[in-house]
């Protein structure tokens, strides 16, 4: 018998959501969304695009995204599903807009920095997550959680480049 919950890859909003299925790898999906990611950061980084050309493009998917999330979860009587990953290729996105190093290190930095905010939700991230029903709570957590990355990352950055370099 089939899980009237099961959502199918054959609805382009599932598709969207889950970046193409790769919500759906079993084990730690939202790593493995975030993975998906890099190599679209990494040709973004090694071609020196300045990171204000990608906020529209954020702006305008996380809109998409917390509306397809509200739309799914009721559809399908869920809340805040795993496979539901296009928010961590967000956050991590967010993240990347405040890198200034162009060295394949700086992005793992990055990806280390968000997945850490992303995982362990300090405050106000965990009462983003816990207090937004709306599809955009299943998405604002991870901007926030990009935010913070990318916050942290230049503060260490700063210090770096000023004290010890």
């Amino acid at each position: 018998m089939k899980d009237k919950n099961a959502p199918s890859l054959w609805k382009p909003e599932i598709l969207f959501l889950s970046l193409f299925g790769i919500g759906f790898i079993p084990k730690a999906p939202g790593t493995w969304g975030t993975v998906a990611m890099l190599p679209f950061l990494y040709l973004l980084t090694v071609l020196e695009t300045p990171p204000f050309l990608l906020v529209p493009f954020i702006i305008v998917v996380t809109i998409i995204s917390s509306f397809l999330s509200e739309y799914v979860q009721k559809q399908n009587e869920l809340h805040d599903p795993g496979w539901i990953v296009i928010d961590e290729a967000l956050g991590i996105s967010v993240a990347w807009l405040f890198m200034s190093g162009n060295q394949p290190h700086h992005l793992l930095f990055i990806f280390a920095l968000f997945r850490f905010f992303d995982i362990v939700k300090p405050f106000p991230i965990n009462y983003l997550d816990k207090n937004i029903k709306h599809g955009a709570g299943v998405i604002i957590d991870d901007i926030v959680s990009g935010l913070f990355a990318g916050l942290i990352y230049s503060l260490g950055n700063f210090i770096f480049l000023h004290f010890y370099a």
